[in-house]
C-alpha cells in the first residue's frame, strides 16, 4: 500500500492550524537551508577543484590518462567505505557536530593538496577527502528531515543540491583565472581556507528545531504536522537531559549490522540506490573529467574552457530547481508520492542519455548544447535525497543516508576509471560518453521497475 502523503486538504489542513494561531510562525527553517546550500557548494568545490587543476597538474606531475582515472577514484574510495560509519557516527552525536567536524577535516585535505608534490601524496590527500566528507549527505538529509515537512523536502532538498552546481557555475571563471595567473597550487589554498572559515560560521549558527531561539512554537507545529521531526529531536534531547540530571548514562544509540541488512533487502531502498549510482555517473563525469574533455578532445584554451564549463553548471543548477520545485508541486496537488518523487527522476535520467549526442557533432557551441541539456536532465534527477527522508524508518536516517550513499557513490569509484581506461586506450571519449548514456538509461529503469512504492520502511 503506497503511503499516504500531504495532499492538497492536507496542506490546507496545515495552514488554516497555522493561520488560527495567535502568532505568525517564523520562518527559521528556510536560514537552515541557506547553511546548507553553502555547505554543500564548498564540498563539491572541494572535491571538484583537482578536475579543475588536472589539465595543468598533470603535465607538472607527469601524470597519463589511467593514473588520473585513479587519483580521480581515490575519493570515492574512502568516500564509500566511510558511509555507514559516517551515518552511524551522524546518529550517536547530531547534526551540528558532526558536520562542523567534517568540513573541517575535509577542507584541511583540500589545503594540504596545495603542497603534493607526487602521485601517492596527491592519493592520500584525496583518501582523506573522501573520509571526512562522508557524512555531509546524510547530514543535509537528517537536517531537512529534522526542519521541514514532507510536502516541502522536495524544494529543499533542491536547493541544498543546487549549491552543487550553482559554486561551479559561478566560480569556475575565477578559479580557470586564479590557475592561470598563480598556478594550480592556488586553487587547494583558497578553496580549502574558505572551507575552514565557513566551519566556524555553522557552528555558530546552527541549532535543532527545538534548541533555536528563533525558531516559534507555530514553526515547530507546523513543520511536526508535515511529518518532520522536530518532535522527536526534542523529545530525544529531553530524555538525555532527564537521564543526566539522574545520574545515569544517556542511552546510546548502537549499530546492529542487522538493521543494516534488512534495510538493503528493501526494494525502495535497493532501487533508488541503483537510481542514485546512475546519476551520480553523468555528474561525476562533469565534475572530473569535463575540464579535460573540452581542453583534449575539443582542444578549447583556457579562456574558453572557463567561459564554456559555466553552461553546463549553469543548466543543471536549474533542472536541480525544476525537479524539486515540479515534485513538491504534484504532491501539494493530491497526486501520490509514487509519482510526484519518481516522474521527475525518471524524465531525469531519460534525458540524460542524450549525452551520447555529442559524439555526432562538430560545432563546440552545439556539444555544450547538448552536454548542458544532459546536465540539466542529471540535475531533475537529484532527488534521491528527497527520498531517503521519505522512506527511512524512525531513528535510522543516518544509517539509511549511509548506506545511499555509499552505494550512490561507488559511481565516484567506477566513473573516472572507467573512463580514464577508455581514454587511455582509445586516445578519446567518444565510448565514455556512451557508457554515461547507457548508465543513465539503466537508473531509469530501475526507479520504473524496482522502487515500488514511496513509503517509510518498517523493520
Amino acid at each position: 500500500m503506497a503511503q499516504a502523503s500531504p495532499g492538497r486538504g492536507d496542506a490546507q489542513a496545515l495552514n488554516a492550524a497555522a493561520a488560527a494561531g495567535a502568532v505568525r510562525r517564523t520562518k527559521v527553517r528556510y536560514r537552515i537551508l541557506g547553511l546548507l546550500a553553502i555547505g554543500t557548494m564548498i564540498n563539491y568545490l572541494d572535491r571538484t577543484v583537482l578536475g579543475i587543476a588536472a589539465p595543468q597538474l598533470t603535465k607538472e606531475l607527469g601524470i597519463n590518462a589511467a593514473i588520473m582515472g585513479l587519483v580521480f577514484s581515490a575519493f570515492s574510495w574512502s568516500y564509500v567505505v566511510a558511509q555507514i560509519p559516517g551515518g552511524v557516527f551522524l546518529d550517536r552525536f547530531g547534526s551540528k557536530f558532526t558536520y562542523w567536524l567534517s568540513m573541517t577535516l575535509w577542507s584541511l585535505c583540500t589545503l594540504v593538496q596545495g603542497f603534493v608534490g607526487g602521485v601517492g601524496a596527491l592519493l592520500a590527500c584525496r583518501l582523506g577527502l573522501g573520509a571526512a566528507e562522508s557524512p555531509c549527505f546524510p547530514t543535509n538529509s537528517r537536517v531537512v528531515a529534522t526542519w521541514f515537512p514532507q510536502s516541502e523536502r522536495a524544494f529543499a532538498t533542491g536547493t541544498y543540491t543546487v549549491g552543487e552546481y550553482i559554486g561551479l557555475a559561478f566560480f569556475s571563471p575565477v578559479l580557470f583565472a586564479l590557475m592561470g595567473a598563480y598556478g594550480w597550487r592556488s586553487l587547494f589554498y583558497v578553496v580549502g581556507a574558505v572551507g575552514v572559515a565557513f566551519g566556524v560560521v555553522w557552528w555558530f549558527l546552527y541549532r535543532e528545531p527545538h534548541d533555536h531561539p528563533a525558531a516559534n512554537r507555530a514553526e515547530l507545529d507546523y513543520i511536526e504536522a508535515g511529518g518532520g521531526l522536530a518532535r522527536h529531536e526534542k523529545v530525544e534531547a529531553q530524555a538525555e537531559a532527564q537521564a543526566a540530571k539522574s545520574g545515569e548514562t544517556p542511552r546510546k544509540k548502537g549499530f546492529d549490522w542487522r538493521l543494516a541488512g534488512a534495510l538493503v533487502r528493501r526494494r525502495q531502498l535497493a532501487g533508488i540506490c541503483l537510481g542514485q549510482f546512475a546519476g551520480n555517473s553523468t555528474l561525476v563525469f562533469f565534475l572530473t573529467w569535463f575540464p579535460t574533455y573540452l581542453a583534449t578532445e575539443r582542444h578549447m584554451g583556457w579562456l574558453k574552457i572557463g567561459f564554456f564549463a559555466v553552461m553546463p553548471f549553469i543548466a543543471a543548477s536549474v533542472g536541480v530547481m525544476f525537479g524539486g520545485t515540479f515534485s513538491d508541486w504534484m504532491l501539494r496537488r493530491g497526486i501520490s508520492a509514487n509519482v510526484a518523487r519518481k516522474l521527475p527522476i525518471i524524465a531525469g535520467l531519460l534525458l540524460a542519455s542524450t549525452i551520447i549526442l555529442a559524439n555526432f557533432v562538430e560545432s563546440n557551441v552545439a556539444v555544450i548544447a547538448i552536454l548542458s541539456v544532459a546536465f540539466f536532465a542529471q540535475g531533475m534527477a537529484a532527488l534521491g535525497w528527497t527520498l531517503v527522508s521519505d522512506i527511512a524508518p524512525a531513528g535510522l536516517l543516518g544509517l539509511t543516508g549511509g548506506i545511499f550513499n555509499l552505494a550512490a557513490n561507488l559511481a565516484g569509484i567506477v566513473t573516472p576509471l572507467v573512463v580514464g581506461l577508455i581514454v587511455g586506450a582509445t586516445g578519446s571519449f567518444v565510448w565514455a560518453l556512451v557508457f554515461i548514456g547507457v548508465i543513465a538509461l539503466i537508473g531509469a529503469a530501475s526507479y520504473i521497475f524496482i522502487v515500488g512504492d514511496i513509503e517509510r520502511i518498517e523493520l
